[in-house]
């Protein structure tokens, strides 16, 4: 795909193929990676007010999720997100199937599933991207899911196992002629886990199976990366992992490039009050013992966004935010830490 230049030098915006109809539904080209312990629905939330065109839930493990348990009902929540996508993982085609259809007796618009984690907790139980290693049970998995629910069945992939077995375009396009809707494929192979650099180019053998909806993912930080993924994929959507974390906005920014529209900078204030909705929500969802823990990565990450914007914290400041187990210091911080005496550009 080539990127046209306009008379202002603007990168021109990136035309959605019209054969991907479901891609180019959703108001933006670029989607919020589902990332285990990360994307929760306060996350979740606040990413999709910003401009997200889709918003993954954090992987639910699908008997978990038939057994009613708590967890894998908070991860896979969904109030408050149009539409509400859930990612399910797993292994056994019964499960997955009835977790499928419990999913959209929830609420669920799309169902995603699982064929990419790299996590050993996951592959040793035969899910995640261990099911690149057998074909014939992955696709098990997508009539299963296919079967049991009127919503669209989409599907997340990486580029193969290891070098020796980049088998994603075969994935891809049987998924596809089984009923999957949509294919998202991470541009690394299992055994690189994240290392090293996502393979755009790589995922263009997928594109090449057909005209089906398909999403590149993988070390998409800028609108500038987003552009140059799109081009060496040939993809139709840019997914975002990582780089939102603690940048909830971002993916809603990346969008707006790509449609051709300048993305909002965030003051220092507003930046402060997604923090606090988010560092808040989760007390709120979880409670406040376990939701102090689980905020620290986020709180962690938004101190990273703010030092790189500028924000000169000392010490103690950054030690309150990621080790007091009460709400009050810590929300004390985050107001020192976007604070302009704090802020060495702003001040």
């Amino acid at each position: 795909m080539v990127i046209a230049s306009n008379s202002g030098g603007q990168a021109a915006p990136v035309e959605a193929p019209a054969e991907a109809p479901l891609a180019a539904s959703f108001g933006s080209r670029a989607f919020l990676a589902p990332m285990s312990g990360v994307t929760d629905i306060v996350m979740r939330r606040i990413a999709a007010r910003f401009g997200a065109g889709l918003v993954i839930s954090e992987m639910v493990a699908s008997d978990e999720f038939v057994r009613g348990s708590e967890e894998a009902r908070i991860r896979a929540e969904g109030a408050g997100i149009s539409p509400h996508v859930v990612q399910l993982a797993g292994c056994d085609p019964h499960w997955l199937g009835e977790a499928a259809r419990l999913a959209e007796a929830n609420g669920a618009a799309i169902v995603d599933i699982n064929m990419g984690c790299p996590a050993k907790k996951v592959t040793g139980g035969w899910a995640g991207s261990a099911l690149m290693r057998d074909l014939d049970h992955a696709l098990s998995l997508v009539h299963a899911a296919v079967k049991a629910v009127s919503i669209p069945v989409t599907v997340k992939m990486r580029l193969g196992w290891d070098a020796a077995s980049l088998n994603a375009p075969e994935l891809a396009r049987r998924a596809v002629d089984a009923g999957a809707a949509m294919i998202t494929v991470h541009g690394r192979t299992r055994q690189q886990f994240y290392k090293g650099q996502a393979d755009w180019a790589a995922i263009r053998a997928v594109r090449e199976q057909g005209s089906f909806p398909l999403v590149a993912n993988g070390d998409i930080h800028t609108g500038a990366d987003a552009r140059a993924c799109l081009a060496q994929s040939g993809a139709d959507c840019v997914m975002i992992g990582r780089a939102a974390l603690g940048r909830p906005w971002l993916v809603g920014a990346i969008g707006a490039e790509l449609a051709g529209r300048e993305a909002k900078t965030l003051t220092l204030a507003e930046k402060l009050a997604v923090a606090r909705e988010h560092y808040e929500g989760l007390l709120s969802l979880m409670g406040v013992a376990h939701g102090v823990r689980h905020a620290r990565k986020h709180l962690a990450a938004y101190a990273d966004d703010a030092m790189a914007s500028g924000a000169a914290p000392d010490a103690e400041l950054r030690r309150t935010l990621l080790t007091a187990d009460q709400p009050q210091p810590v929300i004390a911080a985050l107001e020192a830490l976007f604070s302009d005496r704090c802020n060495r550009v702003a001040a």
